[in-house]
């Protein structure tokens, strides 16, 4: 598989969709038009937060995040000091909302945020939040439904971050389209992560190299 677009360095294996207003791989488009007039028919209206994510747009999240410019939640979704932090804290700090610019399933176009529309008013903005997911949230009732529509056998789409492994936080919005992730994620090296890295301009580059290892096994390559 071509290395670039499993980093999200090349986005030739990516199309525009006009119903959702992000870019996602081509073969994950019909089975979520479906899964979006399925919702639609239960009362919700299913809009993506985002899909497709270029290699440029999560490191300069990442940086502004490492830099103190944008917010750094802990596990209970609450700002903490990042500009306080060893460089180590950093890393462990930002690794929990957010993946190294490389490792985001966001690069292959198979993975997107979603939510319900049809809950909240023109002024509300989603935070994509677990809170929002769970009742008294906006988003509780949407998420029963889905959690349903995932369990069912023929179902393509799954949560993969939907249980706290001590690495990435749970992202019940995060979903996964298996037939194609699958075949990404069974690329992903720690060689290729560190080749990556050590040809980046990046924040907090050294303690990323140091932490490789822990960082792979905990936050990139976890079980499906």
């Amino acid at each position: 598989m071509n290395e670039e677009i499993l980093l999200g360095l090349n986005d030739n294996s990516v199309i525009y969709s006009d119903l959702f207003g992000v870019f996602l791989h081509p073969e994950i488009i019909k089975p979520l038009e479906l899964l979006y007039l399925d919702a639609l028919t239960n009362g919700f209206d299913l809009v993506l937060a985002s899909g497709y994510r270029s290699y440029s747009r999560q490191l300069a999240i990442w940086n502004e995040k490492a830099r103190g410019v944008r917010p750094v939640l802990n596990s209970s979704g609450n700002r903490v000091n990042i500009l306080s932090m060893s460089d180590d804290e950093k890393l462990w700090a930002i690794l929990r909302w957010s993946a190294l610019p490389g490792a985001s399933r966001h690069h292959w176009g198979t993975d997107f945020d979603l939510y319900d529309k049809s809950r909240i008013d023109e002024n509300y903005q989603p935070q994509l939040t677990v809170a929002e997911t769970e009742s008294p949230g906006p988003f509780a009732e949407f998420h029963l439904w889905l959690t349903r529509k995932l369990n069912e056998k023929d179902c393509p789409f799954f949560r993969p971050y939907a249980v706290d492994r001590g690495g990435i936080a749970p992202e019940p919005w995060h979903l996964s389209y298996a037939p194609v992730a699958h075949k990404y994620y069974s690329q992903l090296s720690v060689d290729l992560f560190k080749r990556n890295i050590e040809q980046t301009e990046i924040e907090l580059k050294d303690s990323i190299l140091r932490n490789i290892n822990e960082i792979f096994e905990r936050f990139i390559k976890i079980n499906e």
